[in-house]
């Protein structure tokens, strides 16, 4: 795995609250230690680019890895791009929300929260 770039270092943040439902999740999907948060960016959605995670336990030549709040997120470099200062948050209130991405590089979102433009 590539370590941080300059000027990239803990550039995707996880919140408090998306920290502790990720625990969760990972004990439900019985994952171990060895499993990690990938990130990326697909393109598609209401507003041309959409976010997409994952766990996953394989690293490939070209990722960035990142650690905050004790969680290990990892994203390729194409999405890395568009994910600089992201933080990935996680709602449970009556909107119903759930996982969602508070992206300062993002100049139009849709409705749903899943999707972005630049």
């Amino acid at each position: 795995m590539n370590m941080n770039m300059t000027g990239f270092e803990n550039a995707i943040h996880v919140s408090d609250k998306a920290k502790a439902r990720l625990g969760e999740l990972m004990v439900e999907q019985g994952k171990d230690a060895s499993y990690f948060l990938r990130v990326s960016v697909v393109g598609g959605g209401c507003s041309g680019l959409s976010y997409k995670m994952d766990f996953d336990n394989v690293s490939k030549p070209t990722d960035q890895v990142f650690e905050h709040n004790g969680i290990k997120v990892v994203a390729d470099m194409k999405s890395l791009l568009y994910l600089v200062n992201t933080t990935l948050e996680f709602s449970d209130g009556l909107n119903g929300k759930g996982f969602y991405f508070n992206n300062p590089n993002a100049s139009r979102t849709c409705g749903c929260g899943e999707s972005f433009a630049v």
